[in-house]
């Protein structure tokens, strides 16, 4: 991966849409907004929007941060499309391909589509970038953000990193240097199949590692858990063709520590909720937002199965979601499997 080697030219920025106003769409749409872009944020839950536009903050989602003043709340979905020259789609993987289609007719040339979007399609199990090509083609250049990175200390200005993946080259350069500057580094890659690997499955990792931690299994567990799901996660990458290297950067290990350790995660609360006996529906309802590890891990289980890669954590947590194990028993099966080489 190559970092940004100079900042952004003194000159106008490209007019962003910011397409879905959840947190972490918030919170991209705040830090637009700081480094000079003309920001346009759209939602589908009007009467949140029009809180947003009194208030100047997303209350539900990103309470205490203040809406910058070129942060602009838009309800028409339309008019957003068309008044940005880039579009950023941060919506939940299920509702993916809906924006893009609704995008789609709107679309002139010399507009690029990039996402924040994490998750394999699960009717599909298909990664966002292949949703793209089919519904957009291939000529609309296209990337997507990942990284270790909450939404929470992004509205806060603290120092943050992200990987910013595109086969267009001179786009994914553009585009992380345009989202840089002194408190948030994007860093450029070509892998957009390793970056979307891993931010599909270090979801059902932070399940996992929530899981563990809220039965008291330890530091030591978590750290298994952490180490052998990295590899995991790389082997079901290179299945799909990524890059190795990209699991040891940003949007791979990064990313997989950060979720798997840190009470932001979602997912990481929902393996503690679960380990604390409520059931998969009151743990999703108790943190009021989507977890996107619950879908993932069927979406996974099915990829991987596919392809015939052994994930064995991401299995067992496949198990616990969908079949009525044990967390206790899962942990278990996992003890209990036949020892083998560390790289294998």
């Amino acid at each position: 991966m190559g970092a940004p080697e100079q900042a952004a030219s003194p000159g106008p920025k490209p007019t962003v849409a910011v397409l879905g106003s959840g947190s972490w769409g918030t919170a991209l749409a705040v830090h637009l907004g700081r480094t000079g872009h003309r920001t346009i944020l759209w939602g589908i839950e009007t009467d949140e929007l029009a809180a947003m536009t009194r208030t100047r903050v997303n209350n539900r989602y990103l309470p205490g941060v203040t809406l910058p003043d070129r942060v602009e709340i838009e309800h028409d979905f339309e008019r957003a499309v068309t008044q940005a020259d880039q579009l950023l789609v941060v919506v939940p993987s299920h509702a993916f391909r809906e924006v893009l289609e609704r995008t789609r007719p709107l679309l002139r040339p010399g507009q690029r589509v990039a996402w924040a979007t994490k998750g394999f399609e699960l009717a599909t199990g298909r990664l966002p970038h292949e949703v793209a090509d089919e519904v957009l083609g291939t000529g609309v250049p296209t990337a997507v953000l990942s990284g270790p990175t909450f939404a929470r200390e992004v509205g806060a200005g603290l120092p943050s990193a992200m990987t910013v993946a595109s086969r267009d080259g001179d786009y994914a350069m553009a585009l992380a240097r345009s989202l840089s500057d002194e408190k948030f580094r994007a860093y450029a890659s070509s892998d957009m199949t390793g970056v979307e690997v891993g931010g599909a499955v270090k979801n059902v990792l932070a399940i996992a590692a929530g899981t563990s931690d809220g039965l008291g299994f330890g530091a030591n567990t978590r750290v298994a858990l952490i180490t052998r799901g990295l590899a995991e996660m790389m082997r079901l990458g290179i299945a799909l063709g990524a890059k190795r290297e990209t699991f040891m950067g940003l949007a791979g290990l990064g990313d997989l520590v950060l979720t798997c350790t840190d009470d932001q995660s979602r997912n990481r609360r929902c393996g503690l909720l679960l380990a604390a006996g409520k059931t998969l529906e009151q743990a999703q309802a108790e943190i009021g937002q989507v977890v996107e590890g619950v879908l993932a891990a069927r979406a996974v289980h099915e990829v991987a199965q596919r392809h015939g890669v052994v994930m064995p954590i991401c299995e067992q947590v496949y198990r616990v979601l969908y079949e009525g194990e044990s967390a206790r028993e899962a942990v278990h099966a996992l003890m209990k499997r036949a020892i083998r080489p560390e790289a294998g």
